[in-house]
């Protein structure tokens, strides 16, 4: 399975860079080595992803998407320092100077077609929980972004090819602030880390542990199923009790479904007197929860 096979990593030279990589991971270190011939740590599939790295690229996520259609092997990663075109949900523009990490891994999920955002949700808790694990206080804005201080630090956005009601492909797009200039609204992680210890001491290492985060989310959900991840990824969700407001009515978010939606608990009064259910439940992209 993709998801324990992010241990032995050779780019090949069809990419700007050609690096031998050796990246050995545990919850306590993460090294990640560029050298002439790394030797392979043992992995639990047998599988070697192959790790494409570009100084530019237009979009991560679109490149991954063409080395797909060529035949590349889920694990497949595409790693960038500058995006030109990078993409967000629902097509918003994705600011990508140089200095960020920007990368994409491709997996092969065989899911039901509804089930798709249970592989952004899977992917940001394991990214944040692998990041939190290491110091850094990352909390989760629904439905796809990664906080730090109520400012963002990255986003996620998934893609997904889906045959006869079923994902067959999918492709992970990471985008995560580390030393690019970011709005006010953003923050980066070296100036997060500039007065204190600095657990993620490079780029490097930080695309090791958003990539060892998007295996180990994935891989918890696969065992143990959706709704066993769920009560842990609410738990990191930094509007858990807001109250907001839909369609006139106030509500507070209680958390989120197996399927990506919002859960909002209408206030009592309100809830009595219409024709709304005391919980509704709000699909990505028709509420904005803002910053802050």
């Amino acid at each position: 399975m993709w998801v324990n096979s992010f241990v032995g990593w050779h780019c090949p030279p069809i990419a700007d860079k050609v690096y031998s990589v050796h990246l050995a991971v545990s919850r306590k270190m993460v090294r990640f080595q560029k050298d002439g011939k790394a030797e392979k740590e043992e992995s639990l599939s047998g599988i070697e992803p192959l790790v494409h790295f570009f100084e530019t690229l237009p979009s991560t996520n679109q490149t991954l998407w063409n080395l797909i259609d060529q035949g590349a092997e889920p694990g497949t990663v595409v790693i960038a320092t500058q995006q030109t075109a990078g993409r967000g949900q629902w097509g918003r523009q994705w600011s990508s100077p140089p200095g960020g990490l920007y990368l994409s891994v491709a997996i092969a999920p065989n899911l039901p077609a509804q089930h798709s955002y249970q592989l952004t949700l899977c992917s940001a808790w394991g990214i944040a929980t692998e990041l939190r694990a290491r110091g850094i206080p990352v909390g989760l804005k629904w439905p796809n972004d990664l906080m730090l201080c109520g400012r963002k630090l990255g986003g996620i956005l998934t893609e997904t090819k889906v045959q006869q009601g079923r994902i067959t492909k999918a492709v992970v797009g990471v985008g995560i602030n580390w030393a690019n200039p970011v709005p006010e609204t953003g923050i980066n992680l070296q100036s997060f880390q500039a007065n204190q210890s600095a657990p993620i001491a490079s780029l490097e290492m930080l695309a090791a542990v958003t990539l060892l985060g998007i295996a180990s989310g994935n891989q918890r959900c696969d065992q143990e199923g959706i709704d066993a991840l769920l009560p842990s990824y609410e738990k990191l969700l930094t509007s858990m009790g807001r109250l907001v407001s839909v369609n006139g009515h106030s509500g507070i978010i209680v958390g989120v479904t197996s399927t990506g939606e919002l859960r909002v608990r209408l206030c009592s009064e309100q809830a009595a007197n219409s024709l709304a259910a005391p919980e509704i439940h709000l699909k990505p992209g028709t509420i904005s929860l803002g910053y802050g």
